[in-house]
C-alpha cells in the first residue's frame, strides 16, 4: 500500500479541487443558458430551472453512499469512475432533444458527481495534518465560490458564440485529463472496516428529499392539491429519516457531530443562510437578461466583477477571522450579505451600469467571506474520529441547501409575478424585486444559530489568541 503524504498529497488535492470545480460549475453553467435551452425543449425559462436543482439535489441524495461505496471498492477506484460517469453523463446530456430524458441525464451526472467530490474531500481531509488542515480545507471550499461566478459569462460566451449543447461537450477534454491523474495520483489504500449499506435511511433520506424540492418546484408553476400532498409526505419522510438515523445501529448518516455546537451552528443556521446566498448565481443572469434586456454573453459577463470579490476577500479571510474572531466576522459580514441581496431589490433599467460594480464586488466580497468561515468552523472542533461523519453530512447538507436556494430563487421570482398581477404592479422586474427580498429574509433568520455561538467558538482553528 501507498502512503498519501507530501507532493503525493499536494498533488491529489489540486486534483480534488479541480473535480469540485467541474462538479460544482456544472450546476451553476446553464444559469445563463437558460433562455436558449427553453426555446429549444418549449418550455418557459423559470420552469427550467429544475435542470439546476435536480443536478444539486442528487448530489445532496447520492453523497451519503460514496463514503460506504469507497469502503467497498477503495477511493482511488470509485474516484475514477466517478469521473469517467460524470464526463459520459455530460456527453449525454448535450445530446438529447427530449426534456425528461435531459433531466433524468442529470440526475444520473449529479449521481456520478456525488461519487466523485466527497470521495476525494475525504481523502485529503483524513491525510492532511492537524496543522495543515486550515489550508487545505480553504483550498476546498473556493471552488464553491469562484465556480457558480465564473459559470455563468463561461455559459452565455458558449451559448452565443456556439450553442447551449457545447456548455456539456467542455467537459470531455476535462473529464480524460482529470480521469488519467487519478489513476496515476490516487494509490491503493486499505479500505476501511466495511459495514451493512442502510437501505432503510437511504430511502427514507432520498425520496423524501426529491419529493420536498420536488414539490417546491411543481408550486413554482401552480399550486394544487396533489404538489401539497408530496410536499406534506416528503416532510413526513425526512422526519422519519431523521429519527432512524438516531437509533439505528450503523446509520447511512451519523448525526452525532451534530452534538459539537460549531458544527450544528454551521449546519443548520449556516445552511439557512447558504440557502439565500445561493440563490444570487440563480436570480442575477435572468434578471439581466430578461428583467434589463442582456444578451447572455454579457448578463454572464457582469458576474465577473462578483468573481473579482470573491478573490479579494479570499486574500484577507484567515488575517480578518485571527482579527475578529469566527462568530463576529459571520454576524456582520452576514448582515452585510442581506444588505446586499436588498440592494439588489432596487435594481432596475434605469439603473446605471456603474452603480452594479460595487454592488456585485461587495456581493462577492460578502459571500465569499461567510461561505468560508461556515466551511471551516464547521471542523474546527471535529474530533479525527468523527471527521468521516461529519465530511458526509456536511456535503450533503452543503448541496441540498444550494439546490434549495434555486429553487428558493424560482419561487420568489413566481410569487412575485403572481403579486404583480394581483395588485397591478407597473414597476419593472418587480418579480426579481420580491426574489431578492426573499432571499435577503432567509439569509438574515440563518443569522439567528450563529448569534447562540459563545464569543471566542472555533478561533483556536485560525490561530486566534
Amino acid at each position: 500500500m501507498h502512503k498519501l503524504e507530501g507532493a503525493r498529497l499536494r498533488f491529489v488535492t489540486f486534483l480534488v479541487t479541480g473535480a469540485m470545480f467541474m462538479e460544482v460549475l456544472d450546476g451553476n453553467i446553464i444559469a445563463t443558458a437558460l433562455p436558449d435551452m427553453a426555446r429549444s425543449f418549449g418550455v418557459n425559462a423559470v420552469q427550467l430551472n429544475v435542470a439546476m436543482s435536480a443536478y444539486l439535489l442528487a448530489l445532496g441524495v447520492f453523497i451519503p453512499v460514496s463514503g460506504w461505496i469507497a469502503n467497498r471498492l477503495g477511493p482511488r477506484k470509485v474516484f475514477a469512475c466517478a469521473i469517467a460517469g460524470f464526463t459520459l453523463t455530460s456527453v449525454a446530456c448535450g445530446m438529447v432533444t427530449d426534456l425528461q430524458a435531459f433531466l433524468a441525464l442529470r440526475v444520473l451526472q449529479g449521481a456520478s458527481g456525488a461519487l466523485m467530490v466527497p470521495v476525494g474531500r475525504l481523502l485529503v481531509l483524513r491525510h492532511t495534518p492537524q496543522a495543515g488542515r486550515m489550508a487545505a480545507m480553504s483550498n476546498l471550499v473556493w471552488p464553491a465560490l469562484v465556480a457558480p461566478v465564473i459559470a455563468p459569462p463561461l455559459g452565455g460566451f458558449i451559448v452565443n458564440h456556439a450553442s447551449w449543447h457545447w456548455i456539456f461537450f467542455l467537459n470531455v477534454p476535462l473529464g480524460i485529463i482529470a480521469f488519467g491523474l487519478a489513476l496515476w495520483l490516487i494509490p491503493n489504500l486499505e479500505p476501511e472496516a466495511r459495514r451493512p449499506f442502510d437501505w432503510t435511511g437511504f430511502l427514507l433520506c432520498g425520496v423524501g428529499m426529491f419529493a420536498l424540492l420536488g414539490a417546491l418546484e411543481q408550486l413554482t408553476t401552480k399550486v394544487d392539491a396533489a404538489s401539497l400532498v408530496v410536499l406534506a409526505g416528503g416532510g413526513v419522510l425526512l422526519i422519519a429519516a431523521l429519527r432512524h438515523f438516531r437509533r439505528a445501529a450503523s446509520p447511512m448518516l451519523d448525526l452525532a457531530p451534530m452534538r459539537i455546537a460549531t458544527f450544528r451552528a454551521a449546519m443548520v443556521g449556516g445552511s439557512v443562510s447558504r440557502i439565500g446566498i445561493s440563490s444570487l448565481p440563480f436570480l442575477l443572469p435572468l434578471m439581466f437578461q430578461l428583467g434589463l434586456g442582456l444578451d447572455a454573453f454579457h448578463s454572464g459577463l457582469w458576474l465577473l466583477v462578483m468573481f473579482a470579490g470573491n478573490l479579494a476577500m479570499k486574500t484577507v479571510t484567515t488575517p480578518t477571522l485571527r482579527r475578529f474572531g469566527y462568530r463576529r466576522v459571520m454576524l456582520w459580514n452576514g448582515l452585510l450579505a442581506v444588505l446586499c441581496l436588498v440592494a439588489w431589490a432596487l435594481v432596475g433599467p434605469a439603473t446605471p451600469y456603474a452603480a452594479l460594480v460595487p454592488m456585485l464586488f461587495a456581493s462577492g466580497m460578502t459571500r465569499s467571506m461567510q461561505f468560508t468561515s461556515l466551511g471551516t468552523i464547521a471542523f474546527a472542533d471535529m474530533p479525527e474520529r468523527q471527521m468521516g461523519d461529519a465530511n458526509g453530512l456536511f456535503n450533503v447538507v452543503s448541496q441540498v441547501s444550494m439546490a434549495a436556494g434555486i429553487t428558493l430563487g424560482a419561487m420568489g421570482i413566481r410569487l412575485g409575478e403572481t403579486l404583480s398581477g394581483m395588485l397591478h404592479f407597473a414597476v419593472p422586474a418587480v418579480e426579481y424585486k420580491v426574489a431578492f427580498v426573499i432571499a435577503a429574509a432567509v439569509t438574515l433568520a440563518g443569522l439567528l444559530d450563529i448569534l447562540r455561538l459563545p464569543p471566542g467558538a472555533g478561533d483556536h482553528f485560525v490561530a486566534r489568541k
